[in-house]
């Protein structure tokens, strides 16, 4: 029952959408898309009869209801199971994933792992029809002109006779095949693997092989580099350095003590290397070089380019993590709201109590840490917010709020 009044409720929000709203709109963006030299019988295909997507509006208007920790994250991605079958595919197909290999430099196992992540191994395609999810978004969601940009985009691969209107399915934002790609960067990156013509990311593994470490190769993939390692910072660590933004030439790194865990050498590459703690300090460390940016040009996610590399080191026969978790417990979005709150309130510039962990947020809680003396994470753990407000509540009570201090970045006293 609370079901049926959600979606009543949904649909009051947008009453137009069965209505002339929508195919106003959609008549409107059939004589652009014409202009725009697609088709009629592109057009008719895709977009004749459509409707909005009323379960694609309820997805994009979700928000979850709390954060999910970096050890719950990879717990659910990373799984024996997952990396079994990794294997057994790598196995199955070495000669393809060998060919793309010498072809664009990026490790068989790293094209497993994007492929194991993405659709788990192709089970998972989605089974949105990506124009009608994309015409939904385009006319009622939170970013219309993104997503009017890909439906045109889409158009046009079907206009090209790589997909039929019917076939072309996926997830309900829009990413569709083996590797999810989003319509843009299908026509940017997508290539015939199997030379018959056609690019198709559905059914033909060479094709969506080829496309990801295609993609990799042209994001600035460099060959011979990792992703990300765990490491091990030295006793009394400066946890301030601990930030993406913090690159330091490996050989800097090693100078302050940090080693890899197992003892072994840092890896020398030619970039800058920065530490990152998904988790808090009390989590695993990882150092993270220049195909990290890379992987997080695939999908803007710390824990999602931190799980890549993890599933990759797994699927080549490597060992899991040593340090497995952090502080438990994860904030839920109300909570993280509160903290941004007090933290605003305290005088420590969070921004807009949103819910949402950005730069900005995770910069004032670096600023409160280091005021009170804390390890300078950045990470919204929840012993953080009972210590935040615990601080609000005696403030509060003093009536003072005073502003924060700004506290100084190791990187700026180096010079870096």
């Amino acid at each position: 029952m609370l079901k049926v009044f959600f979606l009543l409720a949904l649909l009051a929000t947008f009453p137009a959408h069965a209505q002339t709203g929508f195919d106003d709109w959609l008549a409107a963006f059939r004589r652009e898309a014409a202009a725009q030299g697609i088709s009629a019988a592109t057009l008719d295909a895709a977009l004749t009869g459509i409707k909005p997507v009323e379960r694609v509006v309820e997805l994009d208007r979700r928000q979850p209801e709390f954060l999910q920790t970096f050890s719950d994250y990879l717990r659910a991605r990373v799984t024996a199971s997952r990396v079994a079958r990794g294997q057994e595919l790598m196995a199955e197909h070495a000669a393809l994933l060998d060919a793309a290999e010498r072809q664009h430099g990026v490790p068989k196992a790293v094209l497993v792992s994007f492929w194991g992540l993405e659709t788990n191994y192709g089970a998972t395609l989605g089974s949105h029809n990506i124009p009608a999810s994309l015409a939904t978004l385009a006319y009622d969601g939170r970013r219309s002109a993104f997503f009017r940009s890909q439906l045109l985009d889409a158009l046009r691969i079907i206009d090209a006779g790589h997909v039929s209107a019917a076939g072309m399915n996926g997830s309900w934002a829009g990413a569709m095949g083996h590797m999810q790609f989003m319509p843009s960067t299908f026509r940017a990156y997508a290539v015939d693997g199997d030379g018959d013509g056609r690019i198709d990311l559905w059914q033909s593994l060479p094709d969506a092989l080829y496309s990801g470490a295609n993609y990799l190769k042209r994001a600035g993939w460099r060959t011979g580099e990792p992703v990300a390692i765990e490491v091990r910072p030295p006793p009394g660590f400066d946890w301030r350095r601990a930030s993406i933004a913090n690159r330091l030439p490996v050989a800097q790194w090693t100078a302050l003590g940090v080693k890899a865990v197992g003892g072994g050498p840092l890896p020398g590459v030619a970039g800058r290397a920065a530490i990152v703690v998904p988790q808090g300090w009390q989590g695993p460390v990882f150092m993270v070089f220049d195909n990290f940016d890379v992987v997080m040009r695939w999908n803007r996610s710390v824990n999602y380019a931190l799980a890549v590399a993890q599933l990759a080191q797994q699927v080549a026969g490597g060992d899991g993590l040593t340090v497995q978790t952090g502080e438990a417990g994860a904030l839920s979005t109300a909570q993280l709201q509160a903290l941004q709150q007090a933290l605003n309130d305290l005088g420590f510039d969070a921004g807009e109590a949103d819910g949402l962990l950005g730069p900005r947020t995770q910069t004032a809680i670096r600023q409160y840490q280091f005021m009170h003396r804390l390890p300078v994470d950045g990470y919204p753990a929840p012993s953080l917010l009972a210590h935040v407000e615990q601080t609000h509540a005696a403030a509060a009570a003093a009536g003072r709020l005073a502003p924060a201090p700004t506290f100084a970045d190791p990187a700026t006293d180096a010079g870096e």
